[in-house]
């Protein structure tokens, strides 16, 4: 299947997964899981800045639309594909990454994308709780959201990972 018409089926279905089903789920108010994010996540190395940020932006304005979040969303997201070059950068193989290759399981193994998904989640949902709380009065439940949320979003995205691509 053509990687463009890949990426907008990927894009329209983790949309709707988020809006439909994810945006319900609120535990105590601590864990909001956010999979849309595996998007930007599993973007082609090769993929220029501009485009990366440009789809980070759509994908997160597309979510603050159906949420109401005034800009939350889209300005996480691009903070998340601001940094994934450099997250991919210092993540790097020896002899870098194969042109035609995504970051995925299948391609790189559990231990590269789990260090590879953590780190940018970690900074999205940071960026996000930060920027909602706008404050740092209650900084403790902030982290508590941060941490708790990064590691359900985790789990979904790792647990798709070894639903969808299966070697």
């Amino acid at each position: 299947m053509n990687i463009i018409l890949k990426n907008i089926i990927r894009f329209v279905v983790l949309i709707l997964i988020q809006v439909t089903i994810l945006n319900n789920i609120q535990v105590s108010g601590f864990v909001n899981p956010y999979m849309y994010i595996l998007f930007i996540l599993l973007l082609p190395f090769e993929i220029p800045n501009w485009l990366l940020l440009l789809l980070s932006f759509f994908l997160g304005f597309c979510i603050d639309v159906f949420c109401g979040t005034f800009g939350m969303h889209a300005s996480a997201c691009v903070f998340m594909g601001y940094i994934r070059p450099y997250i991919l950068n210092y993540l790097s193989l020896r002899d870098g990454y194969e042109v035609g290759t995504f970051p995925g399981v299948a391609h790189f193994g559990f231990g590269w994308f789990f260090k590879y998904a953590l780190s940018l989640i970690f900074a999205h949902h940071s960026f996000l709780f930060i920027i909602e709380s706008f404050s740092f009065a209650n900084f403790s439940e902030t982290m508590m959201r941060i941490i708790f949320s990064t590691f359900f979003s985790l789990t979904l995205i790792l647990t798709s990972q070894f639903l969808m691509f299966k070697k």
